[in-house]
């Protein structure tokens, strides 16, 4: 009888009466350190079994028989190997972390094997880098999805709202994404209580894999050891990659973004809610939300309050119907912008080195709670080596200008009427969050109400197209003293001052 795997012959073990002997291709194959062996040859020895190794140390093959329990030779000469194998095993393992350890600091220089980072695949050296062993360069299929985030990232979406219209599209996680590239199912284990395993058909994009993934340096090109960046002796980032996703103004323009979103992350998914961040309580200024009622199906939806979630306190919560809101916002909207011609705008990074220099400090900082517990000469030499790099990467840091972002306004042609015609809710709830529009909505009076009580209401929008609408409104006033159709009663706005979020 015999075994094939590393640990298929454990069943084996477990019904010594149905063989005579045990046969493995390799000694790797049945122990991993001389406890393993020690273990394997007292069962053989009070089991009166034969042991044999097709590929022993050194190719040939070995056989060690346990049959006769007065000979301690076999259970010698199988520890004294197995020790041998041991101190190979520790030995080659030796050589390949400090070959790993080597590679890590060759510029442009992959190690080769393993996942590697999202967005990026391991590629032949190219020739004008030296041509020898593996580099990473831009993965076309995961960089576009990457390139979809951002682009969402930028136009406000929320980092939740990726991750579910990415998994709606069943577009691969990076972790399915390699395994499916090479072949393998895709989905597998993942973390459950402690011992146990969950075992899931696909791995998810969730909000962490999406952030954590836009705040790794990896993206900028940069080769991370343990979450760290590796570093040269001059204290500059070692680079993986001879063509990096982002620039560095553009991966800092992001992390901006992520940064200013995480002050608060409780943004709520009302996915069917045209008025979410627009509609507010006038008692307390609080942002108002879509509810159904559950409890009455036949109820229209409504927008609350919601003074308890935030943990503060209203003096007078209101709440209002969704699609009486939804209409007067639209019409408000349109009448005031819908005539103003869209304009589109590219942002054009600056740079700004206090972001890579506040990291490189804090490195720096860390580090230096190490100085002094090095017991050797090298150890305190390579420490201070590490120190003096850290030290010379932030005086040219320090050296560098920031220089500003720029702004470049195109005409599209079109109008914001037009762009809201073709827009789906989502983009209509765009239009009006970045034109600066808010709703605040009174408490209303008690009565069978019909339709929307105007007094109520109060429109404004504040912001960039402020300008537009006061040119837009004197137009209207020299054109049309007498409009044929007179504004929505109760509509007021004001222009000059912004309103608070």
């Amino acid at each position: 009888m015999g075994s094939s795997g590393a640990w298929g012959h454990v069943r084996w073990l477990a019904d010594p009466d149905s063989f005579d002997a045990l046969i493995w291709w390799r000694f790797d194959r049945a122990i991993r350190s001389m406890g393993h062996m020690h273990d394997l040859a007292k069962w053989a020895k009070k089991h009166l079994k034969v042991l044999i190794f097709a590929e022993g140390i050194g190719g040939g093959r070995m056989v060690f028989d346990f049959r006769n329990p007065m000979d301690p030779m076999a259970e010698l000469q199988l520890l004294m190997l197995a020790f041998a194998a041991q101190v190979e095993s520790q030995s080659i393992s030796d050589r390949v972390t400090g070959a790993m350890a080597a590679i890590r600091r060759m510029p442009l220089r992959w190690r080769g094997g393993g996942r590697p980072p999202y967005g990026y695949m391991p590629a032949p050296m190219p020739e004008e880098f030296g041509g020898i062993g593996f580099t990473l360069m831009p993965d076309p299929d995961a960089v576009l999805v990457i390139e979809r985030i951002i682009r969402e990232l930028l136009e406000g979406v929320t980092v939740s709202a990726i991750a579910a219209g990415l998994n709606a599209e069943d577009a691969l996680s990076p972790r399915d994404y390699w395994s499916v590239k090479n072949g393998r199912p895709h989905g597998g284990k993942t973390g459950g209580a402690k011992g146990s395993h969950v075992v899931v058909d696909v791995f998810k994009w969730t909000p962490a894999v999406i952030t954590r993934m836009l705040r790794s340096e990896v993206l900028i090109g940069w080769k991370l050891h343990n979450g760290v960046p590796v570093r040269d002796d001059q204290g500059n980032p070692v680079m993986c990659t001879p063509s990096p996703i982002l620039t560095r103004e553009e991966f800092d323009r992001i992390g901006s973004i992520l940064n200013e979103r995480s002050i608060d992350n409780s943004e709520r998914s009302d996915t069917e809610a045209l008025l979410l961040r627009v509609i507010h309580c006038a008692s307390c200024g609080g942002r108002m939300y879509l509810n159904r009622q559950e409890t009455k199906p036949n109820q229209a939806p409504i927008y609350k309050c919601n003074y308890h979630a935030r943990g503060d306190k209203c003096e007078a919560p209101s709440n209002v119907r969704a699609d009486w809101v939804d209409d007067y916002v639209t019409a408000e909207f349109l009448r005031l912008v819908g005539p103003i011609r869209t304009q589109t705008v590219v942002e054009v990074p600056g740079y700004d080195p206090e972001p890579e220099l506040n990291a490189t400090v804090a490195e720096f900082r860390e580090h230096q709670k190490q100085k002094g517990r090095q017991k050797s000469r090298h150890a305190a030499a390579e420490w201070q080596k590490h120190a003096d790099a850290l030290d010379n990467r932030i005086a040219e840091l320090e050296s560098r200008e920031k220089t500003e972002p720029k702004r470049v306004v195109t005409e599209t042609g079109r109008t914001y009427a037009d762009d809201w015609a073709t827009a789906d809710l989502a983009g209509r709830r765009r239009m009006l969050v970045e034109a600066g529009a808010r709703l605040d909505v009174k408490r209303g009076a008690r009565g069978g109400w019909r339709k929307l009580d105007v007094r109520r209401v109060t429109f404004t929008i504040t912001g960039e197209l402020t300008p537009a609408i006061e040119e837009m409104t004197g137009i209207r006033t020299e054109l049309s003293p007498a409009p044929e159709t007179d504004p929505t009663e109760g509509a007021r706005i004001r222009l000059t001052e912004p309103v608070a979020a």
